[in-house]
């Protein structure tokens, strides 16, 4: 055998290239981003550091409104697993438009009456009323404003606007469930950005 056929073999640079490619397209940490609105692929929220479940656009007839990022202690794309689980819970809003906070008020409570029981709903009515109320006070927001809708475990539902919070805190982890199912429930005010909040394909 050759000295030279006992040397190291060394990738070729077309090879070198195709890895580097390959790497810079994986997109397991990079931040994901929908109508030039990026998500952050975790953000912190009641002591934990929650996971980018999903991103997804609320598309009305042929109208663009908000874009959407579900966050989650963990990743899940069950249904029943998310409104199950416990723990700090996040929904990232951006608008992609102008809109009033009478607006979105009025969308959140129908959606919230049909995507629960007419029980749920009597059992929720004040706090219903509370978040409806909480969101009159948003006034005319303009595109690229940030909506967070939070869960906070010991404190209960929270809305900020702008990373301001509005209104008071509304107790009861039963209830950020029940306003989950207006993105991910049986009637979802868009069919297409409840996948994609749950992951998609994944």
């Amino acid at each position: 055998m050759s000295r030279f056929s006992r040397m190291p073999q060394f990738p070729s640079l077309a090879g070198l290239l195709l890895a580097l490619t390959c790497l810079a397209s994986t997109p397991a940490w990079a931040a994901r981003e929908v109508r030039g609105v990026k998500f952050a692929d975790s953000s912190p929220l009641g002591g934990q550091v929650l996971q980018l479940n999903g991103v997804g656009v609320r598309v009305k007839v042929v109208l663009d409104i908000y874009a959407a990022g579900l966050y989650l202690p963990r990743k899940e794309a069950a249904v029943a697993s998310i409104l199950d689980m416990p723990g700090p819970k996040s929904m990232h809003i951006v608008l992609l438009r102008d809109l009033t906070g009478e607006d979105f008020a009025d969308a959140m409570v129908k959606g919230f009456r049909k995507n629960n029981s007419d029980s749920d709903n009597a059992k929720y009515l004040p706090r219903i009323e509370a978040i409806r109320d909480t969101m009159l006070t948003f006034g005319n927001v303009k595109k690229g404003t940030s909506i967070h809708i939070d869960f906070v475990p010991g404190a209960g539902t929270r809305a900020l606007i702008g990373g301001v919070q509005k209104g008071n805190d509304i107790p009861g982890e039963d209830f950020y469930a029940a306003l989950l199912k207006i993105w991910l429930g049986n009637h979802p005010v868009d069919t297409s950005l409840k996948e994609d909040l749950l992951g998609g394909a994944r």
